[in-house]
């Protein structure tokens, strides 16, 4: 038995059961996973996966209970390197912080820079995606550390934190004549083209929410991901914006106005997730009290715990 071999069926699981993308995935070829996997089979006696031909097509019941074995010996021996270097005394490393493009661009900066200047020797690699492949990152090891709105708390092989609350805003080109409304109703943006964010990002499923409670009908004309692009397209003239608080720089965003919208749309929390089990660095602990600073690493190292709920209230 070798880690190869275990490699091989943990990504063939993950991945759809598709032998190129897993080979791809471990920089091998087709028949030599398919070979690992045929010799780990061989080796335990049991078989597996389901077959079609050679086709993988799932797991056996036998398998699955072995992939759960097989994750935890992986998530192991990564935690194995990962305190070696610890004890070695090597402050330094690289921090993988997968994030959606909102938490990128406007929660992240401050404590980044932060953070550099208390660890100037570790590197920071910052992954942008939907919430659905941040967790996916976090699950596989590729990330350290994920960070979105949504999404984080559904995972069981994950454990989040809360970090902050933040609400939505309004954004219109000056002049408009929803400035002109107070308080805003839903009724008299449903009166307008909207723009905002893809279904899944950034409290989108709030916004959808309050629409549907209220039983009013919209037009959202344009979706993104970036707070950026849905403002640049307010500017032309073409919906009304609704946003994340954060992301509106009143310095910044000359010819556009905010207008409160906590009274209409359900508040948000962004959460940092870790995988259960994982073995984080010094560094990564000091990471997460920087972002989340009611987390402390007792709490983080309490949520570890296999046992522990998967998310921390």
């Amino acid at each position: 038995m070798n880690f190869q071999q275990l490699r091989s069926i943990r990504e063939a699981a993950r991945r759809g059961y598709n032998l190129t993308e897993v080979a791809n995935a471990l920089f091998t070829s087709q028949p030599g996973v398919s070979r690992q996997i045929r010799e780990l089979e061989d080796e335990l006696g049991v078989v597996i996966f389901e077959r079609n031909g050679k086709r993988l097509t799932g797991l056996t019941d036998p398998g699955k209970g072995i992939l759960k074995i097989i994750d935890r010996l992986l998530v192991e021996a990564e935690n194995l390197q990962q305190a070696s270097m610890e004890y070695a005394g090597q402050n330094s490393g690289t921090l993988t912080i997968a994030a959606t493009h909102t938490q990128a661009r406007y929660a992240l900066p401050k404590v980044v820079q932060s953070f550099r200047n208390d660890f100037p020797d570790v590197r920071i690699a910052l992954q942008q995606s939907a919430p659905d492949h941040i967790a996916e990152w976090v699950l596989s090891g590729k990330a350290d550390i994920g960070i979105a709105t949504e999404g984080l708390s559904q995972f069981p092989d994950l454990v989040s934190f809360p970090c902050y609350r933040w609400s939505h805003l309004i954004v219109v080109p000056d002049g408009h004549p929803l400035l002109n409304c107070s308080p805003i109703r839903l009724e008299d943006l449903a009166g307008y083209p909207l723009i905002t964010y893809d279904v899944g990002f950034t409290g989108r499923g709030h916004i959808d929410a309050a629409f549907a409670k209220a039983g009013v009908r919209t037009d959202i004309v344009l979706t993104a991901m970036d707070s950026d692009v849905i403002k640049q397209y307010v500017s032309l003239g073409m919906g009304v914006g609704i946003v994340a608080s954060m992301a509106f720089d009143h310095g910044r965003d000359k010819g556009l106005r905010a207008v409160e919208a906590s009274h209409l749309f359900a508040p948000n929390v962004t959460r940092l997730a870790v995988r259960r089990g994982a073995y984080l660095r010094a560094y990564a602990y000091h990471f997460i009290e920087q972002f989340a600073p009611d987390v402390s690493r007792a709490d983080i190292e309490r949520a570890l715990d296999a046992d522990a709920p998967r998310e921390v209230m």
